[in-house]
């Protein structure tokens, strides 16, 4: 779990995790000011910090992991009960590369409704899996292709695109529940189109993250 200034979401997300022996939960920090890793100490004894960047806190959270099996997991997104017995029996079968859940955000509303349905429908018919859906593979395939591309935007998008090359993607119906904080504090529809907007310059026309990167704020 890659963390920054997590403090309001963190203790909620973690005591929710099922947790047991088969797993270990690794925590990143990359460089909170606020007591994000005095609440994570509270659960594991896995919490580190490292420089600043998602995709360093990710990759350097998965060399510190021992299993077989990697879980990209978002503070303020929270699993169902069920979520770990999914992911074994897909990763069972050594055709699929890699996967994510389904997107639900905690929010009522067709507007809501509407950016899950277009969210979802989005990642099943181009595979590309985003940060926020809860990314999932095994470690000897993440090891192979060199892990995300510490790139400061856009990390789940390029390395969908090179996991596509291993093997299939699939998503989990069983969503992961997403905070609508980002909606709620920038708008709903600039959210949207602005998530929409940076993606397919990424995507489709090749513009380089550090060019997108002003498109977006913390809004932690």
């Amino acid at each position: 779990m890659p963390v920054l200034n997590e403090a309001k979401y963190l203790r909620t997300t973690l005591s929710r995790l099922p947790i047991s022996s088969n797993e270990e939960l690794i925590i990143v920090d990359g460089g909170s000011s606020d007591n994000t890793m005095t609440i994570a100490r509270e659960l594991t004894e896995y919490v580190f910090q490292t420089k600043t960047g998602r995709a360093s806190v990710m990759n350097y959270g998965a060399k510190k992991a021992t299993g077989e099996i990697l879980l990209f997991l978002h503070a303020d997104c929270q699993l169902a009960e069920t979520a770990f017995h999914s992911i074994r029996s897909i990763l069972a079968d050594s055709s699929i590369a890699a996967g994510a859940f389904h997107l639900s955000i905690d929010a009522p509303g067709v507007g809501f409704r509407l950016i899950e349905w277009v969210a979802n429908t989005r990642s099943r018919l181009t595979s590309l899996m985003y940060g926020d859906q809860a990314m999932f593979l095994r470690k000897e395939v993440f090891d192979r292709i060199g892990g995300f591309a510490e790139i400061p935007l856009m990390e789940d998008i390029e390395i969908s695109k090179r996991l596509m090359k291993q093997g299939r993607i699939t998503f989990v119906q069983t969503p992961v529940k997403a905070s609508p904080r980002r909606w709620h504090q920038e708008g709903m529809l600039y959210t949207t189109v602005r998530d929409w907007y940076i993606a397919s310059l990424y995507s489709f026309f090749s513009v380089p993250p550090d060019k997108l990167i002003k498109h977006y704020k913390d809004v932690r």
